[in-house]
């Protein structure tokens, strides 16, 4: 294809995705599911084939996608809900690819090792679709966290699951001693990666005072972290998560000025939302409508066995949890198997299987089927399934509050950028005083009816989503508290006795705080 051919077809798919983007606003419906609608009869409509090439999806797109969720990440938000994150991401990934493995090897009469290849790919979730939700419909704040900490482990997990079975199919045996140690090595190795680069990047970043030279570093950083991990033997998915990770909750907050960061989180913000639109526009594409019909009986199965699987995982694991963490709301459950949708790394992952492998080309469709139907039928009822569970109900009180909170962060924050100003020179003492004094009037007026609202912890408001908040800020002060006490125990400041004393009564407080 050349290059003039390249062009071309990028216009026209971008000329779709922008009617989508209308249409879809219209109907209320989710912007992902519209894009895979409209790239079904698009083949048809154009001159020469296009699809959804496997190796642009994983070297590009997904570092871009992952990179993006990282930065965009709380480590403090993440460390607090990291257990239940955890478990679904790790055992739950495992559990639910052998589950779907075992019932399609008996139900379709597939040999193991294709079972276990459909099974890792179809265990894979991806929140696209329910995040572009929650921006639409407000949930609890942890249960989006869990959500967005769920996908943003999980395909690393997916790649390091389907490379194994790779290798067994490739050498012909992994005992179960090599599997776990070339697991450990792979996830461990890929953290080391992502760890060692995400620091580097930090004093080089803080060095660059041109935000387009900061901007091609990032970049720089996501695709190249990827590469390396690759290189290495390790999972590039896993070293881009943690780089990413690292690079936003440490490299953004070191004297990064105001207009750098928005300048770099809006071109991320940008090129993730880029990559999922091109993404999902060839999903349907790639998607044969003959083929699927062909195959329905076998989608249906599929569908039907990782349904299973997310059932025999999400409620027996997280049941589990309240047992060493915070207790997860049954709602939240029923939300995090119903919204189990497909996405684009299950279609890459399929379009990667080996050439050699029996029957490929009916898994691939399987796949794919199973990735729309997901898309079109769990996408599409998302918002009735938030709204009929009564996540999104947020009283009247509850809103007050955040807008106090956004007066309160906008205030300070525009503060801070005036006391940076004034040091360097640019604004007169005069001016400044008077600009900051504004902005005190409104911090004052905030924090005065703030603190009624907190004060109020009796009677009706008692148990409101207001004091919700607060709990919140209770736990971030108490893992605070928790992080000094390990970092003593650490460096020997503190007994083990005393400091491990300590930290199980913080632990005991955390367990009463309410879900935020």
């Amino acid at each position: 294809m050349s290059v003039a051919e390249l062009v071309s077809i990028s216009i026209i798919l971008l000329l779709i995705a922008t009617s989508v983007a209308l249409i879809t606003r219209q109907l209320r419906v989710p912007y992902v599911t519209g894009l895979v609608l409209a790239g079904l009869p698009i083949t048809e409509l154009l001159s020469r084939r296009i699809g959804l090439d496997p190796a642009l999806v994983l070297n590009l797109f997904l570092p871009i996608l992952i990179f993006d969720a990282g930065i965009n990440t709380d480590i403090s938000r993440l460390r607090s809900t990291f257990k239940p994150i955890a478990v679904l991401a790790g055992p739950g990934a495992i559990c639910s690819s052998l589950i779907i493995a075992v019932l399609l090897k008996f139900a379709l009469g597939l040999a193991w090792i294709p079972a276990l290849f459909v099974g890792v790919i179809l265990a894979n979730t991806d929140t696209v679709s329910m995040i572009a939700v929650f921006k639409e419909i407000p949930v609890p704040a942890r249960l989006s966290t869990i959500v967005e900490g769920e996908t943003l482990f999980n395909d690393a997990a997916a790649l390091v699951s389907f490379n194994l079975v790779a290798q067994v199919y490739s050498t012909g045996s992994l005992t179960i001693i090599e599997g776990i140690q070339q697991l450990l090595f792979i996830a461990v190795g890929g953290c080391i990666v992502g760890l060692v680069l995400g620091y580097l990047s930090i004093p080089i970043f803080a060095r660059l005072d041109d935000p387009l030279s900061s901007l091609l570093l990032t970049v720089a950083v996501a695709l190249g972290t990827f590469q390396v991990g690759q290189f290495l033997g390790v999972s590039g998915a896993v070293a881009v998560v943690i780089a990413g990770l690292i690079f936003g909750n440490f490299g953004l907050s070191r004297n990064t000025s105001a207009s750098n960061r928005i300048t770099l989180l809006s071109f991320w913000e940008y090129a993730s939302f880029t990559a999922n639109t091109f993404i999902f526009l060839l999903i349907g594409v790639e998607i044969n409508l003959i083929t699927l019909w062909q195959t329905l009986p076998a989608i249906l199965i599929a569908v039907l066995a990782y349904q299973v699987g997310r059932v025999l995982t999400v409620y027996p694991l997280l049941a589990g949890v309240r047992f060493f963490d915070r207790k997860i709301p049954l709602r939240w459950q029923h939300l995090l198997f119903l919204g189990n949708i497909k996405g684009s790394l299950s279609m890459a992952l399929a379009l990667s299987l080996p050439t050699t492998l029996p029957g490929r080309d009916i898994l691939i469709a399987i796949v794919f089927g199973s990735v729309l139907v997901s898309l079109v039928a769990q996408g599409l009822n998302l918002p009735w399934m938030i709204k009929r569970l009564n996540l999104s109900k947020f009283s009247e009180t509850h809103q007050q509050v955040e807008q106090l909170q956004a007066q309160l962060i906008t205030a300070k924050a525009a503060q801070d950028e005036l006391d940076s100003l004034l040091k360097s020179g640019v604004l007169p003492k005069a001016v400044y005083e008077e600009m900051r004094s504004a902005y005190q009037v409104q911090i004052a007026a905030a924090e005065k009816t703030l603190r009624e609202f907190y004060n109020r912890r009796t009677g009706k408001f008692e148990g409101s989503e207001a004091f919700s908040k607060l709990d919140a800020i209770r736990r971030r002060l108490l893992l605070a508290e928790k992080v000094a006490l390990t970092e003593a125990i650490r460096k020997r400041i503190l007994s083990e006795e005393i400091g491990r004393s300590r930290i199980h009564n913080i632990d005991e407080l955390l367990l009463q705080l309410d879900d935020d």
